[in-house]
């Protein structure tokens, strides 16, 4: 890799301290002028900007710029690195892990805000952070988070323009999937289950409300999605409490609705497939990931998560919907219009919350409006996204072997004896399943989804088989028995079949989400290092660099005239262009 430009100058300054009002709640609106982002814009082709999660509502992670394309790519080169603090204090630090200096990721001068509910000495710890989720590139701005962190860079060079320090009450930190953008509000939840709007100019609080139970220890992770006027978000538990959608308006925080995705009183659709009304109120289907949007239905289409207790299924007897389903609820009314199952009665952790992706393609001569996932369980399908009819399941994990046939439905039927049991059952895949929450990507130019493979076994062994007894994720214990490769692969969402597929040597992959370019470029890390941009069509890789294992998908932007492919590592940005 050559490096033909860095900007490295250091900046030292101390920065700012400000107190956001901490007695703003919600129906205080920012009061400020309409401007930024235009929620239109996340319904056109992805382009210049990345206003969204996925870039725009479809899922596919699919950029129309061509700047960098099979014969321009191997002359990427590095632009810029900029790396990030976390807590009340920190700017951001040095490029290359601070052994080059202070580059202009420099915080030196830029405000830090202070928000929050927590004490002081909770989390208060300045250093790295972990960029996971997606990064919003709008109008020369990046806005990054982690948890209890949201940063805005000059996406020009990496240069810290503000940094949002949320004090926190606790909960569990496992990542922040990014935020949302409405007109010049930015919105985050916290860990501590807290929707939180930001000034995107300053970083200045607007306000914050409550989504979810700190106590019934829930935690927040997801990226906001901003359809119109809607503020669409999820939250997470790892306990037996149930899983529920909301949506909050983008200039107040109120709640508009409240969907929830398991049965909660008598007469509610799906109670029939739980053993008692108790059991639905207390059984999970978390909507961790954010989901994608049909503009012609005015549907929002995401994925559920796991039932609990999560690891047995000895005191849930049944499917337990709508837990592991994609569900499309009425965006406008939070009412659901039709779900699809993609594991029934799930007892291995395989949550079906990954991001869907939006299809149009022709099936048996007549066109259709498809929805394709490829789940954790193991498993590839694709239905209508208007009806919900089930369209394609294929097992796609190369060593599946937990269910014992597909239903009627389309649906997996699973195996009883693949279970945990008391002297151990041989499953695959593993808890963390084929898949996990990376986003995969889709390109038009080839009618291909791209998704990692994971493949390995477990023997899982029953701890609790008394129905009153395990909780959340109790009542087995598991044992790696051995990995069945991973693999980078590409499969026709009209079929489920398999057009190539890239194995990952030395046990890399997986941990990483994908990027298609109408460059017919699709880019990814290989879990060893290495950000490797690949042949779309057949997977021959073009080009790759060493940067060390990255953390999010690989994402792409236009500025002054130059595309971008911006990737975190870690607590660190890198920005690669043409030169």
């Amino acid at each position: 890799m050559t490096f033909r430009k860095l900007i490295l100058t250091a900046t030292i300054a101390a920065a700012p301290v400000l107190l956001a009002g901490q007695g703003q709640t919600q129906g205080q609106a920012s009061g400020q002028a309409q401007g930024g982002l235009d929620p239109a814009t996340i319904g056109k082709p992805l382009g210049d900007s990345w206003p969204t999660y996925s870039g725009d509502y479809t899922g596919r992670r699919h950029s129309s710029l061509t700047q960098v394309n099979q014969t321009t790519v191997k002359n990427l080169t590095l632009a810029w690195v900029g790396r990030v603090n976390a807590g009340p204090g920190g700017g951001a630090g040095g490029g290359f892990g601070g052994g080059f200096g202070g580059g202009r990721g420099g915080g030196g001068g830029a405000p830090v805000i202070v928000g929050g509910q927590g004490p002081d000495d909770v989390g208060a710890a300045g250093g790295g952070a972990t960029i996971k989720g997606a990064v919003l590139q709008v109008d020369g701005v990046l806005y990054a988070c982690a948890p209890d962190n949201v940063w805005a860079l000059d996406a020009r060079d990496g240069h810290e323009l503000w940094h949002y320090y949320w004090k926190t009450k606790g909960s569990t930190h496992i990542g922040c999937r990014g935020v949302g953008m409405w007109h010049n509000n930015l919105y985050v939840e916290t860990p501590d289950d807290y929707l939180v709007s930001l000034d995107a100019r300053t970083g200045k609080e607007n306000w914050h409300v409550p989504l979810a139970s700190f106590e019934e220890q829930y935690f927040s992770t997801m990226a906001p999605i901003v359809v119109g006027n809607h503020v669409i978000v999820g939250t997470g538990n790892d306990l037996d409490m149930p899983g529920f959608l909301q949506s909050f308006d983008p200039e107040t925080g109120k709640l508009q609705w409240k969907f929830y995705t398991v049965p909660m009183k008598a007469g509610d659709p799906g109670l029939d497939t739980w053993p008692n009304l108790s059991a639905a109120q207390h059984g999970g289907g978390q909507a961790w990931i954010p989901g994608v949007y049909d503009p012609e239905t005015s549907l929002y289409i995401f994925g559920t998560g796991n039932p609990t207790p999560g690891y047995t299924g000895v005191g849930r007897k049944g499917d337990n919907l709508f837990t592991c389903s994609l569900i499309a609820v009425d965006v406008n009314t939070g009412k659901m219009k039709w779900y699809f199952q993609s594991s029934p009665h799930d007892t291995h952790d395989w949550d079906s919350a990954q991001t869907p992706v939006l299809i149009d393609a022709t099936i048996n001569g007549r066109p259709r409006k498809l929805v394709s996932t490829a789940a954790r369980n193991g498993y590839f399908f694709t239905v209508d996204r208007v009806t919900g009819e089930h369209i394609v399941t294929v097992k796609y994990g190369e060593t599946t072997n937990w269910a014992k046939g597909i239903r009627e439905n389309g649906s997996p039927d699973p195996n009883p004896e693949k279970e945990a049991t008391i002297p151990g059952s041989l499953v695959s895949p593993v808890e963390g399943g084929v898949t996990n929450w990376q986003p995969p990507a889709y390109s038009p130019d080839t009618g291909l989804f791209y998704t990692q493979e994971n493949n390995g076994f477990n023997i899982v062994y029953l701890t609790d088989p008394d129905p009153r007894g395990s909780m959340g994720l109790g009542g087995k214990l598991v044992a790696g028995v051995g990995s069945g490769g991973n693999a980078l692969t590409a499969i026709d969402p009209k079929t489920g079949k398999k057009v190539w597929r890239h194995p990952w040597p030395g046990g890399g992959g997986g941990g990483q989400g994908l990027l298609t370019t109408a460059g017919k470029i699709l880019f990814t890390g290989d879990g060893n290092g290495n950000l490797i941009a690949f042949d779309v069509a057949n997977g021959k890789p073009l080009w790759h660099t060493r940067i060390g294992n990255i953390s999010n998908g690989p994402q792409t932007y236009m500025l002054d005239g130059r595309q971008y492919v911006l990737v975190a590592v870690g607590d660190t940005l890198y920005a690669f262009t043409l030169y």
